[in-house]
């Protein structure tokens, strides 16, 4: 699954069966070879902690002194920090994280540092931070905290993942995610295969170790070369999850902890992917009735039904799938059912995009130009204009492919879940449950599973929910509070993908106390 935003500075994770390369969306749903189509909502097991005493063969890492340099951004330092690529073996290897800071800028007495996360998997934290958490967050936050970020291992500047060409993932992206027959699914089935194969070949050892838990424990090691006593953290969407991993391993190391836009660590891949489906469907419906308010709703006009104006947008994905339209694109890609797909997914994580989605729906409906949704999902792709990809679609399927076992092992499975997810969303389901397949094909099988998070004796961790949040269902933050032993559920009753920073002067006046003075808000708290 994925769980990220792509409009946003605060960019959380992917969803899951959104495009071809998000693969196995949601929380982590890839795996070799078996599957998981279990419906269960809740994980057997908890995440069981780590032994409080630091193994010596883990001293030189947790000793290590980072040589801070300049990052080249005004304000920011950098620095590379060592953690083993395999904890089994910490002998074996390291693998090289990416690591920067800005520090306190006063007054008042510093707190110790602030580590961010913007989620993904996959999406960049150092990125995130020099543009946004290190100079946007509240200026009374910075003030009292060093702001600091890693790239998770295989992400950005941490020894990132590669898969595929420039070209070769062009190509990916149009594959259609919709077969009609056997031969379309063929034709699925083996870009799955090739995209697989291609981060086998070019990541073969990293591919075996970027689990959720690794990174959490790479953590760690930084809190403590940082010098703090407990780690103090902001994640949204997967890294939420990432937090709530790193509760669950080292709970009496948990400072002050906000998870915003929650996911639930106790689904299958499958059941992630399902309700991910749903929550998309429970946004565009919230854009659809917007949509038939405004003048220049291409999808239908004052008193048109959401249920009418989701067919309109099906019936226009089914003529791009037999008629791909012009994109004016230097590289010569058309407008087809996926780029398209994904162009109005990408602005379903913030309502700030409808009036970008309205424009784009309006030219390539009524005057056959598909740049502007080809816009939107290249934005949702990280493809810049000369033709190259960030890694954060590769590092988003190689986390997810070994965080869980797969959604999905044959398109014969998918073919029989896929009432399921069409009832979840009539517009996305389709698309969604195929490209939950991603993972069948994985080349390293999945290291993790599913579990609940109780992170028994942590300090009081904020849970934030968003009530229409498409890639983080609001019941996904309502499990993880129950499931967390000092969890404390904050609600934001909107729209968009995770609730921090979007103009709540509810919600991060909250936030803010608790980094600040360490209160959590009363039970039960609702924002607007």
């Amino acid at each position: 699954m994925h769980i990220r935003r792509p409009l946003r500075p605060t960019r959380p994770l992917r969803t899951s069966g959104v495009l071809l390369a998000t693969a196995a969306l949601l929380i982590s749903a890839c795996s070799a070879g078996s599957s998981s189509t279990t419906t269960t909502s809740t994980a057997d097991a908890a995440l069981a902690a780590l032994p409080r005493s630091t193994p010596s063969t883990l001293s030189p890492y947790y000793g290590q002194k980072l040589n801070w340099r300049s990052c080249g951004v005004s304000g920011f330092e950098c620095a590379t920090m060592k953690a083993p690529l395999d904890y089994a073996k910490p002998g074996s290897g390291d693998v090289r994280l990416a690591v920067a800071r800005k520090k306190a800028t006063g007054p008042g007495k510093r707190l110790g540092s602030l580590l961010v996360n913007p989620g993904g998997p996959g999406g960049s934290a150092v990125g995130y931070l020099q543009a946004y958490a290190g100079i946007g967050y509240p200026a009374e936050v910075r003030a009292r905290y060093d702001m600091v970020a890693v790239d998770p291992r295989g992400v950005a500047r941490s020894e990132p993942v590669e898969c595929l060409t420039g070209r070769q993932m062009d190509t990916y992206t149009q594959t259609d995610t919709t077969p009609d027959d056997t031969k379309e699914t063929g034709q699925l089935v083996d870009a799955y295969k090739k995209f697989a194969e291609g981060c086998g070949r070019r990541s073969p050892e990293l591919l075996r170790h970027v689990s959720t838990v690794e990174a959490a424990r790479d953590m760690d090691i930084l809190r403590a070369v940082l010098g703090d006593q407990k780690l103090t953290y902001v994640g949204a969407s997967y890294g939420t999850f990432l937090g709530a991993t790193y509760a669950g391993l080292f709970p009496e190391r948990v400072g002050r902890m906000v998870l915003d836009g929650a996911m639930d660590p106790s689904l299958s891949a499958r059941k992630l992917n399902e309700d991910q489906t749903a929550g998309f469907e429970t946004a565009f419906q919230s854009f659809a009735k917007d949509c038939v308010r405004q003048s220049d709703c291409p999808l239908g006009g004052a008193g048109t039904s959401t249920e009418q104006v989701g067919k309109n947008l099906k019936a226009f994905f089914q003529q791009l799938d037999r008629a791909p339209i012009p994109t004016g694109d230097a590289d010569g890609r058309k407008l087809g059912e996926a780029l398209a797909t994904t162009g109005v997914i990408a602005a379903m994580y913030d309502e700030a995009s409808w009036p970008q989605l309205r424009e784009a729906l309006t030219s390539a409906m009524k005057e056959k130009d598909g740049a502007g949704l080809l816009a939107l999902s290249d934005s949702y792709y990280e493809r810049d204009a000369d033709g190259r990809y960030a890694n954060l679609m590769y590092a988003n399927a190689a986390v997810n492919c070994l965080d869980l076992p797969a959604a999905f092992s044959t398109p014969d499975q998918v073919e029989k879940a896929l009432p399921a997810f069409e009832k979840a969303s009539p517009v996305f389901g389709e698309g969604l449950a195929w490209a939950s397949l991603n993972c069948a094909y994985w080349p390293v099988r999945p290291t993790g599973e599913a579990n609940r998070i109780e992170a028994k004796g942590a300090a009081p961790i904020l849970v934030v929910g968003t009530t229409r949040d498409p890639a983080t269902p609001y019941p996904w933050a309502q499990s993880l509070a129950s499931q967390l032993s000092s969890a404390r559920l904050l609600t934001y009753v909107g729209d968009g993908h995770t609730a921090y920073g979007r103009g709540s002067d509810c919600i991060d006046s909250t936030i803010d106390r608790y980094l600040l003075q360490g209160t959590p808000p009363a039970k039960g708290k609702r924002c607007s």
